[in-house]
């Protein structure tokens, strides 16, 4: 009579030890993808920031709002803003408020302005491309927050709340950095978001962050 050989208790307990190894590993991975996905955001928003300051000090004036004679008179045909102080336009480059600047949204005639300053780099009239694959923008005022702010959209919750905790105060709904849901991705801010919504990790849900300048 034959007797079929079956794994022996040491066997199994090597194959569960491997597979351990390779979820453990693999767990980590990822959390490391998300760390570095959340240090080159925030690294965006601080180098985007200082850019601004240094254009502002170098020129006297704010990138994209610029007015087109000054601008003009360094950079031969590129236009300007109305010089009115106020970066006209949404973070994605669209009309907010009912606006549309009287021509091309300042908030896209900053990234050229930067650009030809040598300030920051990329393709001259594109919307800067965070690590999590949402836009980067200007625009003047979201989330309760007065005078102008950066924001990074399409971030999942659990990389906007990491942001927002070394950032500000970990709540999206007070401090000088806030956020919401999106409800698309790249989705115009809500300038009223719920009082009452905080960072929902639940895998599915993206969310923009804004922070004062």
């Amino acid at each position: 009579m034959k007797h079929s050989k079956g794994f022996t208790l040491v066997e199994i307990a090597i194959v569960l030890v491997i597979i351990g190894l390779l979820l453990g590993g693999v767990l980590k991975g990822q959390e490391l993808i998300v760390q570095a996905r959340i240090r080159n955001v925030i690294n965006d928003l601080n180098g985007v920031t200082t850019a601004i300051y240094a254009y502002q000090d170098r020129y006297r004036a704010l990138p994209g709002d610029e007015r087109h004679a000054s601008v003009s008179g360094r950079w031969s045909g590129v236009s300007g803003g109305d010089g009115n102080g106020v970066i006209c336009g949404a973070y994605n480059g669209g009309a907010v408020g009912g606006s549309v600047c009287g021509g091309e949204m300042e908030s896209r005639l900053i990234w050229r302005h930067l650009r030809l300053s040598g300030l920051i780099t990329g393709a001259e009239d594109s919307i800067p491309v965070n690590a999590a694959g949402g836009l980067i923008g200007v625009q003047a005022g979201a989330f309760g927050l007065s005078g102008h702010v950066l924001c990074a959209s399409n971030l999942p919750a659990k990389i906007a709340a990491a942001i927002d905790a070394q950032q500000d105060d970990g709540n999206p709904r007070a401090g000088s950095l806030r956020g919401a849901q999106q409800s698309a991705p790249n989705a115009a801010a809500d300038p009223n978001p719920a009082a009452d919504v905080a960072y929902q990790d639940d895998g599915s849900q993206i969310y923009l962050i804004c922070k004062s300048i």
